[in-house]
């Protein structure tokens, strides 16, 4: 579950990985590469108060020159920052490193 307090500053270009929440989230609907707006339903954050998932799609992000495709991103239109859920990160396989004040994130590959 998330929490982000209503008094600190809205980051539309910051993404912060988050243990504790089930889903991707966005707030920016102008993010979203596409977005299915008859995908709706609650989320419960940290604070126990609610959200309501107004749709659910695709993000690119460009990280270190790089655009990489986020699926299955809830909008959350009331939400103040974006959340990337570390659980969702590894079960589609990548691996997720901190180390060194750094965070690095992995995809596994094979060469055949």
């Amino acid at each position: 579950m998330s929490y982000v307090d209503h008094n600190e500053a809205k980051r539309e270009d910051v993404w912060f990985l988050d243990s504790g929440c089930s889903n991707h989230m966005c707030g920016d609907k102008t993010l979203f590469s596409d977005l299915n707006k008859s995908f709706t339903q609650m989320v419960k954050l940290r604070n126990n108060s609610r959200m309501s998932v107004r749709g659910k799609g695709n993000v690119r992000l460009l990280v270190s020159g790089a655009v990489h495709v986020v699926t299955k991103v809830f909008y959350v239109s009331e939400l103040r920052n974006n959340l990337l859920s570390i659980g969702q990160l590894q079960q589609k396989g990548l691996s997720i490193v901190i180390q060194h004040y750094k965070c690095r994130i992995y995809r596994e590959f094979t060469i055949q």
